[in-house]
């Protein structure tokens, strides 16, 4: 992706800045209140975003604004994603994408107050949670994506990504056949979900991009839950999952399990919504986002 010409375009393009750190030039969106012009300062509360495999910020384009009444907001593109860089040898497993975010955070000196991660980027924040490398008041997980394939498709998933990653010709495959914006559409709609024109735009955007896509097979072919599945009962801040009931990625039954297994999670499953619930109905998580801060103070409760 490149800035000069999809970035054009691109939602809340004003609040974008481009931060290179460690070797990574990182895409980063900031709002608040009381931000400057650098996105740090004030004294509102800090809130990360952290989208999941093959999206960008373009995620949070409807949780943005409304969450940056209240909050100073900092979202950004993972490594290798939409319009961050990541050095040529750089292999996204959990470890090194939370160590790199890490980077990033020390680096600019930012303290979330609150993490909010959908699907993987979910993972990630856990991973810095537990790692101590981030210290929040709480973990909003959106569809998070936290546990191992079961059964066979663990061993299967990882190896059949990592076979259509080592073919170089792979990602120029499926963002030539990602100019069928139906076929964009179709996948989209195989989450569970059902986006507006815009939303689908941008995916499509997205997936016609070879570099785009190479990154995000890269990360599903090195990706391993199982430590992380291991150590999330160690979680001592709240953990709130909001779940879609129609999410065909990311089945509703793990979160549902997960909050038998971790002490601090509550469950909010949203009726009608599939994998990329935020995206669907903005509104409603956003609610549940206010309310996860209210119950950790960092919004007064209300009168």
């Amino acid at each position: 992706m490149i800035w000069e010409r999809e970035g054009k375009t691109w939602p809340h393009r004003e609040c974008s800045r481009f931060v290179t750190v460690g070797g990574f030039h990182w895409h980063v969106q900031s709002m608040g209140p009381t931000a400057g012009g650098d996105g740090k300062g004030g004294d509102a509360p800090l809130l990360l975003l952290v989208h999941g495999t093959a999206a960008t910020t373009h995620s949070w384009r409807d949780l943005m604004a409304p969450l940056a009444r209240s909050f100073r907001v900092v979202a950004i593109d993972l490594p290798g994603h939409g319009f961050t860089r990541a050095p040529f040898s750089f292999r996204p497993t959990l470890p090194s994408m939370a160590k790199a975010l890490s980077g990033l955070l020390a680096a600019e000196g930012l303290r979330p107050d609150g993490v909010i991660g959908h699907s993987a980027g979910a993972a990630i924040l856990a991973r810095m949670v537990l790692d101590g490398s981030v210290t929040p008041r709480m973990l909003v997980s959106i569809n998070g994506a936290f546990m191992p394939f079961p059964g066979m498709a663990g061993t299967l998933f990882p190896y059949m990504a990592r076979v259509l990653f080592c073919n170089p010709l792979t990602p120029y495959m499926m963002s030539w056949g990602a100019a069928d914006q139906q076929r964009v559409e179709r996948l989209i709609r195989d989450t569970g979900s059902r986006l507006d024109k815009p939303g689908m735009t941008y995916y499509g955007r997205l997936m016609r991009s070879p570099a785009h896509v190479s990154s995000a097979l890269s990360m599903m072919a090195h990706w391993d839950l199982t430590p992380l599945n291991r150590d999330l009962q160690r979680l001592t801040i709240p953990l709130h999952l909001i779940v879609g009931e129609e999410d065909k990625a990311v089945s509703p039954d793990e979160a549902k399990r997960l909050a038998t297994r971790v002490a601090t999670a509550t469950l909010h499953v949203v009726p009608g919504g599939g994998h990329l619930v935020h995206e669907e109905q903005p509104d409603l998580v956003v609610g549940l986002i206010e309310q996860a801060a209210r119950e950790v103070a960092l919004l007064p409760p209300l009168s």
